[in-house]
């Protein structure tokens, strides 16, 4: 990375996904875009130009209408100098494409009469009763004030429940949440310092939670959006209240129905030859940061990470979001109903809160993944800290995702460039029809 460029809070943030969100809003809206899959020469050209050029070893996108089978686009191989081609069923770290799927998870719970969205957090952990609060964002941490409301379940979703973020936070904030073991992800087992993150994650769920809930709150619940450790929370609630571990309950919910074989947050021995290589763009060049055979994710996690810890292929995420856009169903079966995937893929956000400045501005947030607002209502997604982005437009029917891995995210700008791609190809469908 060049120089700051390598900033913990550029590592996991992955929001910088819809940056370019309104790129999202000129999808075109007829019926000629609507029936065409076609070829996709913008998206194609995106993916070429930064593997012809190694900035990155390679590139994979699945764009798809309602229930159809994906297009594919595939460029490069698993790791700069080897042979294997990458294509739909390799292996990608997602990082905060995590957050939309323990969302989701979290919607089923809701569906299920066993979650409430204004449910007060406390209810449920009982820690979080009496939190305080900085009276100073990112301030001293013993100059503080009660908190005036209950966190509740819509705060963990949307991130307005005043929890920080290690890569995100600074002063002694930061280096409170460290030392509690409050770590959001994994990165590299290579000995690189403070670049990836200081302190050990908490060893499981229940002692995450439990460390946190000692902390204090950077921000006054349901007021400020604040990128946060909540879908991480979120994975103990869901553990609690479903009575089962957070990662069996997402593979029984939704990776089963959906035959998402390929999503884990462990990778199994047996599937290594999947599994890309990560890079770190240093002074521009990409140079092996988490190297498939000696990867990070070949070994068990501390604790099933909900905001950033899960490792998919392409295809398996685009059965993800072929799933929200048949409003909760999958070839033919409800996976969830179409009220949970409405009200998961909505404008959840507290009244008076909005995203100006953040890595949401100019859009809404729903369950763990950003939203479009006005034209753009109905398009729903978010993106990783090692440049993958995807998202869903429930209104027209079209998913589109878009797979590589390099570090930081926004040391290229693949993630805002993939909805221009994808909205210059609609553009031309639709003019071609």
């Amino acid at each position: 990375m060049e120089g700051a460029a390598m900033s913990r809070r550029a590592l996991l943030r992955g929001g910088a996904l819809l940056g370019a969100g309104a790129a999202l809003g000129t999808l075109p809206l007829g019926r000629a875009a609507l029936a065409q899959a076609g070829r996709w020469p913008s998206v194609a050209a995106l993916a070429e130009r930064y593997v012809r050029g190694r900035k990155v070893a390679n590139m994979v996108a699945a764009l798809g209408w309602g229930q159809r089978a994906p297009d594919v686009i595939a460029h490069g191989t698993l790791a700069i100098g080897q042979a294997v081609p990458a294509g739909i069923d390799s292996l990608y770290r997602i990082y905060s494409m995590t957050k939309p799927i323990t969302g989701m998870a979290t919607m089923l719970l809701i569906e299920d009469d066993k979650l409430e969205l204004d449910q007060p957090l406390a209810e449920i952990l009982p820690a979080f009763a009496d939190m305080q609060v900085q009276k100073t964002y990112d301030g001293s941490i013993t100059d503080l004030e009660p908190a005036e409301r209950p966190i509740t379940i819509r705060h963990l979703l949307t991130h307005t429940a005043g929890l920080g973020y290690s890569i995100i936070q600074k002063g002694p904030i930061r280096t409170a949440y460290e030392r509690a073991g409050v770590i959001p992800g994994q990165v590299t087992r290579l000995p690189l310092g403070e670049m990836f993150g200081r302190g050990t994650p908490a060893p499981s769920l229940k002692a995450f939670a439990d460390n946190l809930a000692k902390l204090p709150l950077v921000a006054q619940p349901g007021t400020r959006w604040s990128y946060s450790v909540s879908l991480d929370l979120l994975g103990r609630v869901i553990e609690v209240v479903s009575g089962q571990p957070f990662d069996a309950f997402l593979k029984e919910r939704l990776f089963d129905p959906l035959g998402m074989t390929s999503t884990w947050f462990q990778v199994p021995a047996s599937e290594v030859g999947r599994l890309t290589t990560n890079y770190g763009l240093m002074n521009g060049r990409p140079l092996p940061l988490d190297p498939a055979r000696a990867s990070v994710y070949l070994g068990p996690p501390a604790f099933p990470f909900g905001g950033a810890g899960l490792v998919s292929s392409p295809r398996d995420y685009d059965r993800f979001l072929r799933m929200l856009v048949g409003y909760g169903e999958f070839e033919g079966k409800r996976v969830m109903s179409e009220a949970a995937v409405r009200l998961g893929t909505s404008n959840l956000l507290p009244e008076g809160v909005n995203t100006a400045g953040t890595l949401a501005a100019g859009a809404g947030f729903g369950a763990g993944g950003r939203v479009g607002l006005g034209e753009q209502a109905g398009i729903y997604g978010w993106g990783g800290a090692a440049g993958t982005i995807a998202f869903a437009d429930l209104k027209r029917g079209l998913r589109a995702g878009l797979f590589t891995q390099y570090m930081p995210a926004d040391a290229l700008p693949i993630q805002s460039e993939f909805p221009l791609a994808v909205a210059a190809d609609l553009e031309a469908m639709a003019t071609a029809g």
